[in-house]
């Protein structure tokens, strides 16, 4: 009897551990008790875990955020630790608690375990006990239970029988309805997610009065959220039925008082023109992008920008060409010269894509004095971004035509008098080695590469030899030791001591591109020929630099 006694008592000291360290004043132990959880549980095993675990954790919802956080993520994970599948839905208590509390973050976490839970209910479950559960935080008094019955409808929708479907489309009108801007804000954001569930009558029936409804809060934060739920319905549609009942809307929205709500537009009009087909964007999507790209704010003409290579190879291809030349491009133009950086730089870079769009004779005409404009721009991430793409218009007019219209340009900033400028466009020429390939950098820009080895300005020296070490890892050791080698050797000639310390420095990061061998035969015998210059700045960074890195221990420096 005293051993049954001993035995009984053991099995229940896992449970006085989580209650001790729970009912703890130090939050760190009640943190770490949940996340023990699935431990303890599997040590009560899953009976005693329905009946006492569970129970104890629903009447005790009342600690710090950070632990109702870790209980709800831990409860979406139990279905096996109480018993599978066909105990499900004794996990629901402490989470729909846990879905009415104050602090964001843990709602949503519990929500999105009840929303990991719901598949697991047989049908029966289904209504018996999550049905239920969505109802009564749907109807609760604060607005904190509304709003997590927001996300949870859907999600059982599909599974359950035409009279509760009924009540549950009630239940979701009823929140798209509700007095409180948050629980509408809630509802609109899973608009789209529950018309994919419901059946097109309804479809068409209610939930396009809800989208409309919503589309036109009074809260722009609601707005934008019921508009992004359009454009995800509006692919659920036949293009007949989506222009009586929902394009009026939509094109409203292009044009709404708030800037956020043009904003998301702009962001999604790509999905939007996806789902709508050719017709509605040829008669309405095009001035409505056109009135995003002159928008006032500059966080709707960058959204817009953004877009453009997307929205235009996506337009009807009988009409691609004159829509962009007659509409478009002339919005770009303005773009071009826009006050905010932002947009610049969101055109700069996608504008290339419309080289192949429109061809050659329409890109040297129309787009290359475009590119010329940004390459001079005063922002470095505009000319980095146009820089990039220029593969885009190799491909259309060729890399002779490239190089008689925009290399100019770059070799003239090369030059600049401004000695940040030029940092700039060094930085930028293993991208442009990429694009063009070896012969014809070397026959355009290698010398260009090679001078800026010695500029008056030492950052500028600096990143030439660090832009030598990425040309050759790009270009190879064989055009590294052909082109490279013999003009940064001849340096060490050179009459200004500053520019035979350039020479060591580019020896020193061209030495791990170029391998052991390159190094030893071509460039070690200048290492020790500058070891007895007579300036002690190069010897001592000869020392400094190269004498662990370049020299075996049979080769002494004398």
């Amino acid at each position: 009897m005293a051993s049954g006694d001993v035995q009984s008592d053991e099995s229940l000291y896992p449970i006085a551990v989580l209650i001790d360290e729970l009912r703890n004043e130090d939050v760190q132990l009640r943190l770490n008790s949940i996340k023990k959880l699935s431990t303890i549980a599997l040590a009560l095993g899953v009976e005693r875990t329905r009946s006492e675990l569970i129970p104890f954790l629903t009447d005790t919802i009342y600690d710090e955020d950070e632990v109702l956080l870790a209980l709800a993520e831990q409860l979406g994970t139990f279905t096996q630790l109480v018993g599978g599948d066909s105990y499900v839905h004794v996990l629901l208590p402490p989470l729909e608690s846990l879905a009415q509390v104050e602090e964001t973050i843990v709602r949503d976490k519990a929500v999105e375990s009840l929303r990991i839970l719901a598949p697991q209910h047989s049908t029966t479950d289904l209504e018996t006990y999550f049905v239920p559960t969505v109802k009564r935080l749907a109807q609760g008094d604060w607005f904190t239970s509304r709003t997590s019955a927001s996300g949870l409808v859907s999600v059982c929708y599909a599974r359950v029988s035409n009279h509760v479907k009924g009540e549950l489309r009630q239940l979701f009108k009823n929140l798209c309805q509700d007095d409180t801007p948050m629980v509408r804000r809630a509802a609109a954001s899973k608009l789209g997610e529950f018309a994919k569930v419901v059946e097109p009558e309804y479809l068409r029936q209610e939930l396009v009065s809800l989208f409309n409804n919503l589309a036109n809060d009074e809260q722009d934060s609601v707005r934008l959220l019921a508009i992004e739920a359009g454009i995800a319905m509006a692919g659920l549609f036949r293009h007949e039925d989506l222009e009586q009942q929902m394009m009026q809307t939509l094109r409203a929205a292009t044009e709404d008082k708030s800037w956020r709500v043009r904003y998301v537009i702009a962001d999604k009009l790509v999905d939007l023109q996806k789902a709508v087909g050719p017709e509605i964007t040829k008669n309405d999507l095009v001035t409505a992008y056109c009135s995003l790209l002159k928008d006032p704010e500059a966080e709707v003409r960058a959204a817009a920008a953004s877009k453009l290579k997307d929205f235009a190879n996506n337009l009807p291809t009988d009409t691609r060409e004159q829509v962009i030349m007659s509409q478009i491009l002339p919005c770009v133009k303005d773009l071009v010269g826009d006050m905010n950086q932002h947009v610049k730089s969101a055109l700069a870079s996608v504008i290339m894509g419309l080289s192949p769009i429109l061809g050659k004779d329409n890109t040297l005409e129309h787009l290359l004095p475009l590119f010329l404009n940004q390459l001079k721009d005063d922002f470095p991430e505009v000319r980095l971004n146009i820089i990039s793409n220029l593969d885009c218009i190799n491909e259309v007019i060729g890399v002779r035509q490239l190089s008689q219209s925009l290399l100019p340009a770059i070799v003239e900033l090369a030059s600049d008098a401004k000695w940040r400028v030029r940092l700039g466009i060094i930085e930028y020429m293993p991208l442009l080695a990429g694009q063009l390939g070896a012969e014809f950098f070397d026959e355009k820009l290698s010398s260009l590469c090679m001078s800026w080895l010695t500029d008056h300005v030492f950052a500028i020296r600096e990143a030439a030899t660090n832009n030598l070490k990425k040309l050759v890892e790009k270009f190879g050791r064989d055009w590294a030791q052909n082109t490279v080698i013999p003009k940064v050797i001849q340096l060490a000639r050179d009459q200004n001591y500053l520019y035979r310390m350039t020479c060591l420095f580019a020896i020193n990061v061209l030495a791990e591109p170029c391998g052991q061998d390159i190094t030893q035969r071509m460039m070690l015998p200048t290492v020790i020929t500058l070891a007895s210059d007579p300036v002690a700045n190069v010897r001592f960074n000869v020392a400094k630099r190269h004498y662990s890195v370049f020299i075996q221990p049979s080769i002494k420096l004398h």
